[in-house]
């Protein structure tokens, strides 16, 4: 019997890639977006289905699961891709704005697990996989709220893993570093405020100019599909992030914060 995967935000980018690498590997893919006539060539096929998701309603949610649990008759591992990073300066942030960005990445994907998680029961087993970042492990400049939702992901994974795995589900953190999707030019929204306009500009090229050198979304497909299939405790995977990670451990504070602002602001001192 093949297994199932339903994954949120498949319309590119991470979600698209791995949505393909697991159906090529045989599995069911519940290929979930916001609009799912944006969904590609790729799920024309009796193996993919396409529901129409928004994490921030929680109506499509339900909705999205029983047609995946009436089509394929199980979920055995959920990924929890979908979410975007509002950048810019906290002066700047609107609250409705630092309000939709907790919606989609935290408050979504919160919602989107309490819906799949009586069908594992029923199961008796599952894989919970949450999309997090190295930005929930460290920090950058001009993306605080960005990463206030990537470190609530990171604890809500942690803690949960203790709660569920009595139950046989297992959950898994992915932790990317930079790769090359359209994530940087459409997947960020932007807020601004006078006092930081030149380090906004800075940043924005300095984002611009590294997504040509990013590795694509494909190493990060395989990683997610790895942690599918990987029942052992292991909670934490990072994609092109293991360097970062590791410096982040090993350098001084000093030091790590002086290369970090070189290499988004420049040489100028801040």
């Amino acid at each position: 019997m093949s297994k199932t995967v339903l994954i949120t935000g498949t319309s590119s980018g991470i979600g698209e890639a791995t949505g393909k690498y697991f159906l090529q590997r045989g599995w069911n893919v519940s290929a979930t977006m916001r609009a799912p006539i944006k969904a590609g060539d790729w799920t024309k096929t009796e193996k993919v289905i396409c529901p129409r998701l928004d994490v921030t309603s929680s109506e499509t949610i339900e909705i999205a699961v029983h047609e995946t649990i009436m089509r394929f008759g199980r979920i055995d591992a959920l990924v929890n891709n979908a979410g975007y990073a509002l950048m810019g300066p906290l002066e700047g942030v609107m609250p409705e704005q630092l309000e939709r960005q907790f919606q989609t990445n935290v408050f979504g994907l919160a919602s989107t697990i309490q819906k799949v998680l009586p069908v594992m029961h029923r199961q008796g087993q599952g894989t919970i996989i949450n999309v997090a970042s190295i930005g929930g492990r460290l920090a950058f400049p001009l993306a605080s709220s960005y990463h206030a939702t990537k470190w609530a992901v990171e604890g809500l994974s942690e803690s949960l893993r203790y709660e569920l795995r009595r139950f046989n589900i297992l959950v898994k953190i992915i932790e990317p570093g930079g790769i090359k999707t359209n994530f940087i030019n459409h997947g960020s929204a932007w807020a601004n405020h006078p006092n930081y306009a030149d380090l906004v500009e800075r940043v924005k090229q300095f984002s611009a100019g590294l997504n040509d050198s990013l590795p694509g979304p494909e190493g990060v497909a395989r990683t997610i599909y790895r942690a599918a299939n990987d029942r052992s405790q292991r909670l934490r995977y990072s994609p092109h992030g293991e360097a970062f990670l590791l410096m982040y451990k090993i350098l001084p504070d000093s030091l790590w914060r002086s290369l970090v602002t070189r290499m988004m602001f420049g040489s100028k001192k801040q």
